[in-house]
Parts: structure tokens; C-alpha cells; sequence
């Protein structure tokens, strides 16, 4: 009932939407879209999110990466086999798993869009034991030229083909900005309540591989197959407030005139320097709640510990943060000497952590119950940096941005990155070339270091994690050629042990990495193809898969000339590995060496089309099962890829 109600609900304003269009002014201008950078809040634009090619793919967590690990649920916890492909660990490491579904200032975009903007989209799929749902909606509108607000909401609601797997995923965001010659602001407030069921992996992995065996010639319905955990949930939530700002001083000039006749007179301000502050505000929780599984004889317990208590678990965590940061910048390009930008900023930031104390319990008013008390951990951290910037121009553009900590962890840390982006003509062709690289020396974050609940306890003294990454990217847009080759060191690499437990390796990692994206096009025949090799040296360590590929077939062509259709199919593919297994205790993927998973294509069947401001597409989703490609589909250990499964989506474009 509440898909067709979604669904109903968009028709209805897609109907008002093209009466609006008829009303349109003829000359309104293009809505267009940039994001900011943290923390000096640096404008750069970004595409408007109405392109009709591979729509499909947005709800699909396989899509994320090149090849990924996930709990098979749309909204679970899921991470990039790709190592350039992971983000950094952030201080909440329990928010690390649902990365790809929480916005921040740096990934958020910001809209101006002249006339009020809509951007309604409603994805599902599955029968109604098993449906996955999942609605996003996007608001932004003008006072006027220079003051924007805007709005967003994303809910996933996901059953799950096995048995306790379900999620609901909610985030709502409000943003606001103001461009003005001589004074900026740009806020974002973000929200997240994520629930995600735990079943622990199923409990035999023969329900897959030989499903004959036990089900016979119809197999195994998913939904009867044992898991290893019945009554588990991790909730966890989120608040991100952000706001920057900047006072430019600078002088007006009279504006270049496009037309000679033009001789009204008309000037443009020129920023020459910046004052800017930035403050944000991050706070998380997290809670994880189970009754211990009762281990059957001879066979290992799920959990090695029960420290607090053996038939029950409620372990909290939280965190709290507020950074404030000052900044002063000479703007690139208000003379012809001033070649580049150069800012120089001081971040102050003040945390607070808590997790699971002594085994003594105390009555907790807030909860109104007896709870084991937490403990405290305070941090105070001052960071000084740099930013030398140079945007402008078609030749040769960079940014190098580097910090240096002077108290707290963060004394001694070195945190320095850069890109470097230039095009060398060659004939008629022109070859874009991008060198990065960072060098970073950062303490492991805190629950890394320090960390107390039912199942897992830990007090670690670990060093500074050193990292050394170097490489270079070259294209060539006329023959949809990419290239991207780059190498990692990694010196007291920390990671998740067999026992699922933080460890520092001592020695030196390195990680080679080779991406090859190559597209083809025939007429209406189209190849886009993504191969990445990667070499881990110490693989029980860093495991990696050594290939990945997505390949993408389709035909693109339109119908009656307004009718935009793309119909395909896709394929993922990873070569076997000892990949990470997942722990839903303490929401972390670790080290196994006992089941090696991959050498398995999935597959998807797809139309994706688009008519005017409408975009839909159908799709059945790993579309090879049962009929090639065996029955190892397993993307982590004993957690398989969900069957075969028919999903479809709708998203318009309000603009009226």
C-alpha cells in the first residue's frame, strides 16, 4: 500500500509539473549546482543530477565501487574492495560502514536555481516479504540572486531476501547560501537515524553452494535459511551542523562588454583577500542490542567474551565535536601577477568520547533504566595549515592544501595532499593529465585506540599511522580512454586482526593499484568497460582482490525522438580472495584466512529511459543466477548476493 501510494503521489506532481512547464518563463536562466570544500568552504561546480545514462544504477550497493563488500541489504553496511576507492577513517568509526548514505558539507550539493527546483525520486523492488523501498527528495529555491535555501530527505526501507536483515534509513538535511561580491555563507544541517537488523551471515554456507542437496529440486527458499543471529539490531545516529563563512575585501572594475554597442555601464566586484571562519558541530551514537546466541556443542561460540553480561547485549557508544576554524586567503587572479590563491587558516576542534565502563550499573534517568556506565575520554586538538590554490585557466590548474598538529593526538601530525591537472595537445587530439598525492602522519582514531563493550575490549598504545601515496591519471576524451596508475606506502597500518580486534603492523605495507576504463561506441552500440589491478605485498594483512572489472553492454538509441532509452546489461566480477568478513558488534570488516569468495559475475538486465524531465528504468537485478557462473555468490563471507529479483524506479524533475 505505501508503494502505491509513492507512486501515486509522483504522478500527481508530475502532472502539475508539465502543466507548470507550459507557464515557464521562455528565458529563465539554468539551474546549476557546486559543492564546498572543508574547512575553508571553496566553491567548485558540479553537474546537475538529470543525467539519463546508467540511472539505474542508483540503488544498487554494488555500484558504488568497482567491487564491494556488503551485507546484501540496500542501506547495510558495505566498504569498497578498491583500496584508492576508501575514504579515511573517520573518529566515529561506527558511521564508516553507511558512508556511501550520509551526506556531508563536502559532499552535499548546493543549488541555484532561479525558479523553484523538485527533485523527487522513488526506487523499489522485490515481492512484499522481501520489498526494498527507498524515496529521496530534493528541494532548493531563490529569494533571489544570491539567497538560496534548500531541503532534502532520503528514507530506505529494506525487508531483506534472509532472514533479520532489515533497514530504515533515514536523513533529512537542511542548507542554506548566500553569494554576494562581498560576503559569503554557506550552511548545512544534516540528521541521520539509521536501524539496520543483524543476522550474523547465514549459519551454512551448502544452503548456497549445493542447494540441491538440501532443498531438493527446487532448492532453498531464502527466508528459511538458519542464520546465526535472530534478535540483533545497530542503531545509529547522527547530527553534522555546519557553517562558513568569508567577508572578500576587494575593489569593482568596470566589466568586459560582449557587445561594442553596449554602452551602459556596468562593473564587477573583484575579491582581492578573504576573511573566512567556519564552525561545525558533529555528534554521533551508536547502539548495539542482542540476545547472545546459544552455541551448540562443539562448535565455536559467535562471540569469544561476554563481558558484561552472558545473555544479553546493550552496548552504547557516543561522540561529540566542535571545530572552529579562522582563515585569511590573497585571491588568485585579481592582477595578472597574482598567478594563484594562498590561504592560511588555525582549526581549534574540542571531542568528547564515551564507551561501556565497569560492569557496575547505575540508573540511567534519560533511558529510565539500569545501565552500566561509560566512560569518558576528552580531547583537545589545534591544527595549523596552508592551502596554495590555482584555478583559473584551461592549461595548468593545482592545489596543494597541508596541516600541522600542535596539541593534543594531533601534536606532530602532517596531513598534506595535491593535485596537479594540465592538457598537452597532441595533433587533434588532447591528452588531460592529473598527478596527486598525499603524505599523511595521523594518530589511528580513537576506537582504534581505546574501546569496552560486551563482546570486545581494548586499550591500544599505537603510533602514528604514516601514508605515502603517488600517481598519475591521463585521458583521452576522443578515444573515452582513462588511465590511473598510483602506489601506497602504509608504516603502522592499523587494521582488524582474525579476532576482529584493532592491530598495528609495524613494517611496510604497499599497495600498487592500475585502473583501465575504455569505452566503445558503435552507432547505437555502446562498451563501457572498468578494469582495476591491485597488489597488496602483505595480503594477510591488506587483502585485496588482484582483478575487478565492470563491464556495462547497452544499446542507446530514442523513439519518436523524445523518448531517451537505454537497455543493457552489466556485470561485476572480482577474482577469488580471502575477503573481509563482517562483525555486527562493533560494525567493522576484518581479517579471515578460511574462506576465499569472488570468481563470480553478477549480472543485471536493464532499460533505463528518460522523457523530458522523467526518468525510469525496470531491471532484473543478478539476472545469471541459477543459469552460469556456479553457486559461489558470496560478496563477503557467508553473506550471499541476494537472488534473482525484478526492481524499477521513477524520478522527476519539478522545476516550475
Amino acid at each position: 500500500m505505501k508503494r502505491v501510494l509513492y507512486v501515486v503521489i509522483i504522478l500527481v506532481c508530475s502532472a502539475a509539473s508539465l502543466w507548470g512547464q507550459t507557464k515557464k518563463k521562455k528565458h529563465s536562466a539554468d539551474p546549476y549546482a557546486w559543492r564546498i570544500t572543508q574547512p575553508l568552504g571553496n566553491r567548485y561546480f558540479v553537474p546537475m543530477d538529470t543525467l539519463m545514462l546508467n540511472f539505474y544504477q542508483t540503488d544498487l550497493t554494488s555500484m558504488f565501487s568497482v567491487a564491494n563488500g556488503f551485507t546484501g541489504v540496500l542501506g547495510g553496511a558495505a566498504y569498497s574492495k578498491i583500496f584508492f576507492d576508501r575514504p579515511p577513517m573517520h573518529e566515529f568509526i561506527f558511521e564508516q560502514p553507511y558512508l556511501h548514505w550520509i551526506p556531508f558539507p563536502s559532499t552535499f550539493n548546493f543549488y541555484n536555481t532561479r525558479i523553484p527546483f523538485t527533485h523527487v525520486s522513488y526506487m523499489t523492488g522485490g515481492a512484499k516479504v522481501n520489498a526494498t523501498d527507498h524515496l529521496n527528495i530534493v528541494f532548493s529555491g531563490n529569494a533571489n540572486k544570491r539567497l538560496a535555501i534548500g531541503a532534502a530527505f532520503d528514507l530506505i526501507f529494506a525487508r531483506g531476501y534472509y532472514d533479520n536483515q532489515s533497514t530504515k534509513d533515514l536523513s533529512y538535511q537542511i542548507n542554506g547560501s548566500y553569494i554576494g561580491d562581498k560576503y559569503e555563507l554557506h550552511v548545512f544541517l544534516n540528521t541521520y537515524n539509521f536501524v539496520n537488523k543483524e543476522n550474523g551471515g547465514i549459519q551454512n554456507d551448502d544452503y548456497i553452494l549445493k542447494p540441491e542437496e538440501i532443498g531438493g529440486k527446487n532448492g532453498v527458499d531464502p527466508r528459511t535459511i538458519p542464520v546465526n543471529l535472530t534478535d540483533a539490531h545497530n542503531r545509529t545516529r547522527g547530527k553534522n551542523y555546519f557553517a562558513t563563512q568569508r567577508y572578500n575585501l576587494g575593489f569593482y572594475r568596470e566589466k568586459d562588454q560582449t557587445n561594442p554597442q553596449d554602452t551602459t555601464s556596468r562593473k564587477e566586484f573583484v575579491p582581492v583577500s578573504s576573511i573566512i571562519h567556519t564552525i561545525e558541530y558533529q555528534a554521533n551514537r551508536r547502539r548495539f542490542i542482542a540476545t547472545n546466541p546459544t552455541t551448540p556443542a562443539g562448535e565455536e561460540p559467535f562471540w569469544q567474551h561476554n563481558y558484561f553480561n552472558n545473555t544479553n547485549t546493550n552496548d552504547t557508544t557516543s561522540y561529540w565535536s566542535i571545530k572552529n576554524t579562522v582563515g585569511l586567503s590573497l585571491r588568485e587572479g585579481f592582477n595578472r601577477y597574482a598567478k594563484a590563491g594562498l590561504a592560511g587558516y588555525l582549526t581549534y576542534e574540542a571531542r568528547q568520547f564515551k564507551t561501556m565502563g565497569d560492569t557496575t550499573k547505575i540508573f540511567d534517568e534519560e533511558e529510565n533504566r539500569l545501565a552500566t556506565p561509560q566512560q569518558k575520554y576528552k580531547e583537545n586538538l589545534l591544527w595549523v595549515g596552508a592551502q596554495l590554490s590555482k584555478q583559473q585557466g584551461k592549461i595548468l590548474t593545482y592545489t596543494v592544501d597541508g596541516k600541522i598538529g600542535l596539541s593534543g593526538p594531533a601534536t606532530g601530525a602532517v596531513d598534506i595532499e595535491g593535485t596537479i591537472n594540465t592538457r598537452i595537445p597532441i595533433k587533434k587530439d588532447t591528452v588531460q593529465v592529473r598527478a596527486y598525492g598525499f603524505f599523511k602522519n595521523t594518530e589511528p582514531a580513537f576506537y582504534y585506540r581505546h574501546y569496552s563493550s560486551n563482546h570486545f575490549y581494548w586499550n591500544n598504545d599505537f603510533g602514528k599511522e604514516r601514508r605515502f601515496r603517488i600517481g598519475g591519471e591521463f585521458s583521452v576524451p576522443r578515444w573515452r580512454t582513462l588511465i590511473n596508475i598510483g602506489v601506497e606506502n602504509l608504516q603502522n597500518y592499523v587494521y582488524m586482526n582474525q579476532n576482529a580486534v584493532p592491530e598495528q603492523e609495524d613494517g611496510m605495507i604497499q599497495v600498487l593499484s592500475a585502473e583501465l576504463n575504455q569505452n566503445f561506441k558503435f552507432g547505437i552500440f555502446n562498451l563501457d568497460n572498468k578494469l582495476v589491478y591491485q597488489k597488496s605485498s602483505k595480503p594477510s594483512i591488506l587483502p585485496l582482490p588482484d582483478f575487478s572489472l565492470h563491464s556495462n553492454m547497452y544499446l542507446l538509441f530514442r523513439i519518436a525522438r523524445v523518448l531517451h532509452v537505454q537497455f543493457g546489461v552489466d556485470c561485476q566480477y572480482f577474482t577469488s580472495y580471502y575477503g573481509d568478513a563482517y562483525q555486527p558488534a562493533t560494525l567493522s570488516f576484518y581479517n579471515q584466512d578460511k574462506i576465499k569468495i569472488g570468481d563470480y559475475p553478477l549480472m543485471n538486465l536493464y532499460a533505463n529511459m528518460k522523457l523530458k524531465q522523467t526518468r525510469f528504468f525496470v531491471m532484473f537485478t543478478h539476472v545469471n543466477k541459477g543459469m552460469f557462473g556456479g553457486n559461489n555468490y558470496f560478496i563477503l563471507p557467508h553473506y550471499p548476493l541476494n537472488p534473482r529479483s525484478f526492481q524499477m524506479g521513477l524520478s522527476i524533475d519539478f522545476s516550475n
